[in-house]
């Protein structure tokens, strides 16, 4: 018996399929998610320091959109994620993972938003104050 066999028959794989899903990390990949990353990362800076948009929503639309462009260009040049990697089970986490943000952010918004109207008024008047 070789030693591959002997340590197949031992159980001593670990689980480790001999299935290839097709991530291949190459140099010039890394090197183009870099370049996206940076880019996507200056320009909301260059916005900001130079007061390019005046009007503060506006900018911070920009700049949240630019940084969902950003999470994406992560999730697929440097953690190699797509539809068909593990099967489909790592879009499903991800489509799990965005509902529990979005459900986080918009109730900590909408509690916020509405916490000054769910105030007793006598606690907004600083001459109540001790």
């Amino acid at each position: 018996m070789s030693a591959h066999d002997e340590l197949h028959a031992h159980g001593g794989d670990h689980g480790h399929d001999e299935e290839d899903f097709g991530i291949h990390a190459t140099f010039g990949g890394y090197m183009t998610g870099f370049v996206l990353a940076v880019v996507l990362t200056v320009i909301p800076f260059w916005l900001v320091m130079d007061h390019v948009i005046t009007k503060s929503s506006t900018a911070a639309v920009i700049i949240l959109t630019l940084a969902a462009v950003q999470i994406v260009v992560h999730m697929i040049y440097f953690l190699h994620m797509n539809a068909k990697s593990e099967g489909g089970w790592n879009m499903l986490a991800l489509v799990f993972t965005i509902v529990l943000v979005v459900i986080t952010l918009s109730g900590s918004i909408w509690i916020m938003y509405h916490l000054n109207s769910n105030m007793m008024p006598s606690m907004m008047d600083p001459s109540n104050l001790p």
